[in-house]
């Protein structure tokens, strides 16, 4: 399991600016729905920005923390 804390600071090891949000999908901690906002993103296209989330999350993706991830990865213009 993972809090969410720990997991916005994986992604903001990466990505210093981003605004991350994270719900829990199945009550178990291990599905998340996760949104990342962040000026990172700019001129990236969606299969690069889903790589960028992928990469910052390795540890936890591979050690079984999380199993299931929804992304959502946009610049602040795109909010």
């Amino acid at each position: 399991m993972i809090t969410p804390d720990v997991l916005t600071d994986y992604i903001r090891k990466t990505m210093p600016d981003a605004l991350v949000t994270v719900t829990d999908r199945t009550g178990t901690m291990d599905h998340l729905k996760v949104s990342v906002v962040s000026a990172a993103f700019q001129g990236k296209n969606l299969l690069d920005r889903h790589r960028m989330i992928y990469q910052a999350l390795d540890v936890p993706l591979k050690d079984g923390r999380i199993h299931a991830l929804e992304l959502t990865a946009k610049t602040g213009e795109e909010t």
